[in-house]
């Protein structure tokens, strides 16, 4: 059997708040495989967006270690996590957090601007990231000129151009309305099954969380609970595309 993509390996969170000692997260053990989609759930303060934190290198742990393949990123320098997320972190927020001057292809590109890519390589990247989450037509919009679920599609563009190991969503419909939450989870379904994407969310939302493969719960900074999601099937955002960067595999 491979080794995980991720271990987190008894992982102890504190905060000081004052003189008051907050144990967020106490003893956390999990392994995620690679081409896994994974729901963490949680009440407020469960510590799951701790995790995902962790996870994605934005945060230390106060001991234990977070391994992604063979790198220990609990260990890593500041400049060298800042690297290492670049090349192997995309990042899906509630709030897109799109640049409201940059148009769609410009807010896509940003990331890329950090790689050795030159122009055309970067127009290559940007169009095909487009064209996958259904925005080929929306590229020279501007954000006040997109509706919520297009903004959130344009952001998850930009999380996948880079092509990252890992795909971190936290709370991703969260500021949606239903049919704009379900596009983009048809979307992170099918940029699971179909591009084989690693992808780790936190939500409150349990019909988002049906999405995932497997459920992760939290109570207090411990894991309570696993579940494995029956499979899934999901409408065709994309249809067995080849692209550079980003691979669509036939089964």
């Amino acid at each position: 059997m491979n080794n995980p993509l991720i271990r987190v390996e008894k992982i102890v969170k504190k905060y000081h708040r004052g003189a008051e000692e907050l144990t967020v997260l106490n003893g956390l053990n999990l392994n995620i495989e690679d081409g896994e989609f994974i729901a963490l759930m949680g009440p407020s303060g469960s510590g799951k967006t701790t995790l995902l934190n962790l996870i994605a290198g934005i945060d230390r742990p106060t001991s234990g270690h977070v391994f992604v393949r063979t790198d220990d990123i609990s260990s890593m320098s500041e400049s060298g996590l800042a690297e290492w997320r670049s090349r192997h972190i995309g990042f899906i927020f509630q709030t897109y957090n799109l640049i409201p001057v940059l148009t769609a292809y410009e807010n896509v590109e940003l990331p890329l601007l950090l790689t050795p890519l030159g122009g055309a390589e970067r127009r290559k990247h940007v169009e095909i990231a487009l064209y996958i989450v259904g925005l080929a037509d929306r590229m020279s919009h501007y954000p006040s000129q997109l509706s919520g679920g297009q903004e959130q599609r344009v952001a998850i563009a930009r999380a996948i151009v880079t092509d990252p190991t890992l795909l971190i969503a936290d709370e991703p419909t969260g500021d949606l309305d239903a049919k704009s939450a379900e596009e983009v989870l048809v979307l992170l379904e099918r940029l699971n099954i179909e591009f084989k994407k690693t992808i780790v969310m936190v939500t409150h939302d349990p019909k988002a969380a049906a999405r995932a493969r497997r459920l992760v719960r939290l109570e207090k900074g411990i894991l309570i609970e696993e579940n494995h999601m029956d499979g899934h099937s999901s409408s065709g955002l994309t249809d067995g595309i080849n692209v550079s960067g980003i691979s669509a595999k036939s089964e």
